[in-house]
């Protein structure tokens, strides 16, 4: 992956649009008044910020760029409280908090992955890689790192604490590793890459427990799990997002498709807490809403210059952060989404209503064409089920 690469890059973009001088912070966003979605702009950094999240129970935001910092934001105020600099000496790809807000862990194209103590902003240890280092994340319980490098495709998994490697799998993936995470039981590390594959590496057996090669028709930019870790998804460049279920570790893994969400690459996934909704960002530079259980994108956001290169939702739900390549962060409130008008008109065109799915008995939005064709289950029981008939992903062109 090139140094001026943000989850790969697809298209080949001309210089960035000038700045909109009306596009002030708590402006309407999506560009419809109606729509009732009130966006704050966040300007600190000074060049494509890779990677955000949510932290310290919604309150504050952190980033982190190819301008080689690190920050963090207060969501109230909207500008940076704290900045992490001076120890990167290339872009920074990706940054990952642990459970507790105490720590952050970043990856660089300057070959290293860092942690830090987010009170003192000091940093604690430094891994060397023999290659950039395209992704990282830390495990729900804080005790281990991951980290994918480009040389031959490596993951490394490390000690928190001590920095200590626990595992070197070389040749796990046969192109640029884009993305790599644990699951919430802190068992199973997923991984996905330029070679459209996904990949589910096991802590305990030391081994790949499962192997997904036909999923997607171009290269894999992201991957997250359902809280449950019962549920992954992947967004490609294929202009796809897809759902599995990898609970089981024998032979098909089905999976629900999410199409016509973009018009270009999709390059970040991140379901809410309840997984109720799944989050994508965009070569488009969009920002898709979807609704899970139903399979349909409920919203698009629209205001960035450049491509949204990553993606967060608060625990509440009332939030969105969205990443760029415009060198700006995007904070966008969807507490008032699901009254707006082209949400439940999409809704009733599609014959939309709330039932109660026969297996878990939870309330889901369903979608139907006639009553014979009754959805009776929701989505993950659905994808659960040992008997179950799911479409087909739609045939894609493999050009970028």
């Amino acid at each position: 992956m090139a140094a001026g690469s943000s989850r790969g890059d697809p298209l080949a973009l001309g210089p960035l649009p000038e700045p909109n001088p009306s596009s002030a912070e708590g402006r309407w966003g999506d560009h419809e008044p109606t729509a009732q979605i009130l966006f704050k702009i966040l300007r600190g950094h000074s060049d494509t910020v890779s990677s955000c999240h949510f932290c310290f129970e919604d309150t504050k935001i952190l980033s982190c760029s190819y301008d080689r910092t690190l920050k963090l934001w207060d969501v109230e105020k909207g500008f940076p409280i704290q900045v992490f600099e001076e120890e990167h000496s290339a872009p920074i790809s990706e940054c990952s908090l642990t459970p507790d807000d105490r720590r952050v862990v970043t990856s660089s194209y300057d070959n290293t992955v860092k942690a830090w103590d987010m009170e003192t902003g000091k940093r604690l240890w430094t891994v060397e890689h023999e290659s950039i280092v395209t992704s990282c994340n830390i495990s729900c319980d804080g005790r281990y790192v991951v980290s994918g490098s480009e040389k031959e495709y490596t993951i490394h998994v490390f000690d928190a604490v001590s920095a200590t490697i626990v595992a070197h799998i070389q040749g796990h993936h046969k192109s640029t590793i884009t993305s790599c995470c644990f699951d919430p039981g802190n068992r199973r590390v997923a991984s996905v890459s330029y070679d459209k594959t996904i990949k589910l590496w096991d802590m305990i057996t030391r081994s790949t427990s499962i192997t997904i090669n036909e999923g997607h028709s171009n290269a894999i930019s992201d991957c997250c799990f359902t809280s449950d870790g019962h549920y992954l998804c992947t967004a490609s460049w294929d202009k796809s997002l897809k759902i599995w279920d990898i609970k089981t570790e024998f032979q098909c893994h089905e999976r629900v498709s999410l199409d016509e969400g973009h018009e270009g690459s999709v390059s970040s996934c991140i379901f809410s807490q309840d997984a109720s909704l799944v989050v994508s960002g965009g070569y488009d530079k969009t920002i898709a809403i979807w609704d899970t259980d139903a399979g349909y994108k409920k919203l698009s956001l629209k205001g960035h210059g450049d491509w949204v290169t990553d993606v967060a939702i608060s625990k509440t739900k009332k939030w969105i952060l969205s990443a760029s390549k415009d060198s700006t962060l995007r904070l966008w409130n969807i507490e008032k989404m699901d009254h707006i008008h082209s949400v439940t008109e999409t809704g009733k065109a599609r014959g939309s209503k709330i039932v109660q799915c026969e297996e878990c008995e939870k309330p889901f939005f369903c979608l139907q064409c006639s009553d014979s064709e009754m959805i009776t289950k929701c989505v993950f029981c659905r994808l659960s089920s040992p008997v179950r008939i799911l479409p087909l992903p739609p045939s894609v062109p493999p050009d970028l």
